[in-house]
């Protein structure tokens, strides 16, 4: 059966503006459908904008795979097209000596991942790099860096548009049918509701993914994760902070621990925290700064009082919840769920932003594209 358009992508966040741009230079016909009025309003305008190197995560899981090769992918593409960036670097700090051996099991772990330029420094050598510092050892990693997540989905959507792709705003997508002969037929909200017929369709939809996939009458209910919401909190620093690296805790469940991170400009901001809700929100609580002194001044016990304002929240779009194991990015194809052309993106958290050329090759090879 004729469709009305070959492919659809629900989500304009930086994960499907890849997705998009791929699938357009591919030669297909693409339209990207985005309930807010722009492109990135979501987890990609809500982060710490960093471009990860692939340390953390388990040997042979996506978020390692995709990560490691994203980011050489990513800082091609950044340098390519004049998108903002900086390969600064990040020292992940070990406080006391309980946590020493945390660093060799992180160094171990990336290296299988393929990340094999950790350096371990000593206490010296880390206060070498960054005076400030209070560590017993940390490990730098020199491929870690930062980038204008702004800039990288503008040039994303440039050159899908570029190559053919339509971006359409203000138009959510409420409900769908799986057809019979193949293909999807579409229902969409918003002040000029339509309904369209596609032979594609990806979602993107980050923290709605899940309950979006439960809206498309025919996906299998077995292959559809439930889905948390876990908050992050970050503040930001009156004045400049004395660094110019990264800096991380060691890590722990849920979350990477309240680490320091540069725009930039060279601004410092602090975060995220984790915190699990029930429902969307981003208000920051001005009283979680107390908990932020104490995590940081772990490290940088000269954090001055008071230089603390709230800043921003993001939404981690978990499967997983707070007392469950960390789940791997969920990239569901016709081969996980039977159903020709449905490409599902679940649980796309961090790293996806520095993953995300890396995600899009990864669903043009489940649609077979």
């Amino acid at each position: 059966m004729s469709a009305d358009i070959d492919c659809v992508v629900a989500g304009a966040g930086v994960v499907g503006l890849a997705i998009a741009r791929a699938l357009a230079r591919a030669g297909r016909e693409v339209m990207v459908v985005e309930a807010a009025e722009g492109i990135g309003t979501g987890t990609s305008a809500r982060n710490s904008e960093v471009i990860h190197a692939g340390i953390y995560y388990p040997a042979g899981s996506l978020k390692a795979r995709l990560c490691v090769e994203g980011r050489h992918l990513l800082y091609a593409y950044c340098g390519e097209r004049g998108v903002a960036h900086k390969r600064i670097g990040k020292l992940i700090v070990a406080t006391s000596e309980q946590e020493i051996p945390v660093l060799d099991d992180i160094r171990n772990k990336a290296r299988i991942n393929g990340v094999d330029d950790l350096e371990l420094l000593t206490a010296p050598q880390a206060r070498a790099l960054e005076p400030a510092l209070s560590c017993t050892a940390a490990l730098l990693s020199p491929s870690t860096g930062i980038v204008d997540s702004h800039g990288l989905m503008l040039a994303l959507q440039g050159d899908a548009e570029s190559a053919g792709a339509q971006c359409v705003f203000h138009t959510p997508l409420q409900s769908g049918l799986v057809r019979s002969s193949g293909g999807f037929d579409l229902q969409f909200g918003g002040a000029d509701a339509m309904a369209l017929t596609c032979n594609v369709l990806v979602n993107a939809s980050g923290l709605h993914a899940p309950s979006l996939a439960r809206q498309i009458a025919g996906i299998p209910a077995s292959a559809i994760p439930p889905e948390y919401l876990c908050k992050g909190n970050y503040f930001t620093m009156q004045g400049r902070a004395p660094f110019s690296r990264l800096i991380y805790p060691t890590p722990h469940h849920a979350g990477l621990g309240v680490h320091l991170t540069l725009d930039l400009g060279g601004q410092a901001k602090f975060g995220p925290d984790v915190e699990w809700i029930e429902q969307e929100e981003y208000s920051v609580d001005p009283r979680r700064c107390e908990g932020f002194y104490e995590a940081v001044r772990t490290y940088w016990p000269g954090m001055p009082d008071a230089s603390l304002q709230p800043g921003y929240a993001g939404i981690r779009p978990k499967i997983s919840g707070p007392h469950d194991p960390a789940a791997d990015f969920m990239i569901s194809g016709p081969a996980a769920h039977g159903v020709p052309g449905l490409v599902n993106l679940f649980g796309i958290e961090s790293p996806g932003l520095t993953s995300c050329l890396a995600i899009a090759r990864e669903t043009l090879a489940q649609l077979g594209s």
